[in-house]
């Protein structure tokens, strides 16, 4: 027994301090994302217990949000209806982006689940608010003249990569992989296939 507290007076790192790991950015704007949603429900009239929400009461809130937006979103009637650049300013009102709105309900239906709402009745994940987002998002790419595009493509040119990488080598690639013998420059080995 004194053997092994002798070392380990010896040894000053034998003593493991367990610090929480600070929350990332994406938990610390989680819960303020809650946080926000949660007042905002007892500020409604009449005050709305979190079991009661909706997918109607959620789009509620993220027209409320909008008053807050940052993005200039033209009406139709604009002269920089579809510019993704205006040259003037113009009275057309600010609005939450899509993509803001795309990543706090997903921070929310996360959230709304961790905070032991049942996953079959996650308002945040309802079809309203789907269709909502949908609607958002074209509107506002047709306004501000930005296309909003999938990123399939990336996805299928990694798998193409990946494939090239697993095949093996074609015989013509293994022959121009080789080392030229002694004496023997790489430029002799091409020289017949030169025109």
């Amino acid at each position: 027994m004194e053997l092994i507290s002798h070392q380990a007076n010896k040894n000053p790192n034998t003593s493991v301090q367990l610090t929480p790991p600070s929350p990332s950015r994406y938990e610390n704007q989680k819960r303020r994302d809650w946080n926000t949603f949660c007042q905002y429900l007892r500020n409604h009239r009449p005050p709305l217990p979190l079991p009661s929400c909706s997918g109607a009461h959620v789009l509620e809130f993220l027209r409320y949000l909008d008053q807050f937006g940052k993005t200039k979103v033209h009406h139709q009637n604009c002269a920089f209806f579809g510019l993704p650049n205006p040259p003037a300013p113009c009275p057309c009102p600010l609005r939450q982006a899509w993509g803001s709105l795309d990543a706090l309900i997903g921070r929310l239906r996360a959230a709304y689940e961790e905070n032991g709402g049942p996953p079959e009745a996650n308002p945040f994940g309802s079809r309203a608010v789907r269709l909502y987002l949908r609607e958002v998002r074209d509107f506002q790419a047709k306004a501000r003249g930005v296309s909003y595009e999938k990123k399939r493509k990336r996805v299928n040119r990694q798998k193409t990569q990946t494939l090239s990488q697993t095949q093996p080598p074609l015989p013509l690639q293994q022959h121009q992989q080789q080392q030229p013998q002694q004496g023997q420059s790489v430029m002799a080995n091409y020289s017949g296939a030169i025109v």
